[in-house]
């Protein structure tokens, strides 16, 4: 397992009942589940109630129904967002390299009462996508690109499996300033690029907040370039760090204005991270 600075050991787990001590031995959680009756595995969570917050964010902007959807969720740990989004009817598949977090994620599937058929989890990194063969009414790839040594191959190959919409959530360096980059930049005009608002990716050579698996921190000029250059354009931000976005246009075609509506009337299925050092994922 990947070791992790923002995680819940369990410390405030209280109790000998059986539910507890399985929390426990499944310890440390990144997610801190609401379970039925109302349990929580990571009640201690350093983010506060993590990833509820982000989730309540973006839940408004998917229709509260989302039977027919199919769903990809890159990097799903203990499966917050797939348990969720089974929840609202979708065919989810989550996926995640570290075998732990798939256990919990199955724990979890079994306690929330989904299937395989509703729920499937597979071991499988970002650079492995282009085995599926499936393009998806909705991709989640949120707190993963920023961890992984190549995020714009990645974004590349998350693209390629956008059916309908991607949610992108990632670290960011301070700053929403943007500037138009112009078609060709001269060499005498490279003063530019350190512009407030010219799209940038810094560098983390060693850690962020404790966490040596924290690579880059783009600005959000960068998030938004990086999305146009993998062939997606970002429409909404939902939230802090967070991005809705769509395949663009081929051809000529203008998407659709709201493409949640246009999705939730018929949507497509009908129509890394990194350890330090090493290599990576």
């Amino acid at each position: 397992m990947s070791r992790r600075t923002l995680q819940s050991f369990g410390a405030a787990i209280a109790g000998d009942d059986e539910l507890a001590r399985e929390i426990r031995r499944l310890a440390p959680w990144f997610h801190n589940l609401h379970l039925p009756g109302g349990r929580q595995t990571a009640p201690d969570h350093p983010l506060g109630d993590f990833p509820a917050f982000k989730w309540a964010q973006l839940a408004p902007c998917l229709p509260p129904r989302l039977d027919g959807w199919s769903v990809l969720d890159i990097g799903c740990n203990a499966g917050f967002y797939s348990l969720a989004l089974a929840g609202r009817g979708a065919r989810v598949l989550g996926i995640d390299i570290d075998p732990h977090y798939l256990r919990q994620a199955a724990w979890a599937r079994e306690r929330f009462g989904f299937d395989e058929r509703r729920l499937q989890l597979r071991r499988l990194g970002v650079y492995e996508l282009g085995g599926l063969r499936e393009r998806f009414d909705l991709v989640l790839f949120l707190g993963v690109l920023y961890h992984l040594r190549h995020p714009q191959l990645a974004l590349d190959l998350v693209a390629e499996r956008v059916g309908g919409l991607l949610a992108l959530q990632t670290l960011t360096m301070p700053g929403e300033q943007r500037q138009a980059p112009p078609e060709d930049l001269s060499l005498q005009e490279r003063e530019r690029l350190l512009d407030p608002g010219w799209p940038k990716l810094a560098l983390i050579e060693h850690r962020l907040a404790g966490d040596p698996t924290n690579w880059w921190a783009p600005n959000a000029a960068a998030v938004e370039a990086m999305l146009r250059l993998a062939g997606l354009e970002p429409f909404c931000r939902p939230g802090h760090e967070l991005w809705l976005a769509r395949p663009r246009a081929q051809g000529g075609e203008r998407p659709p204005a709201d493409p949640v509506r246009a999705a939730g009337a018929g949507p497509h299925a009908r129509a890394g991270r990194r350890r330090r050092p090493g290599p990576d994922r």
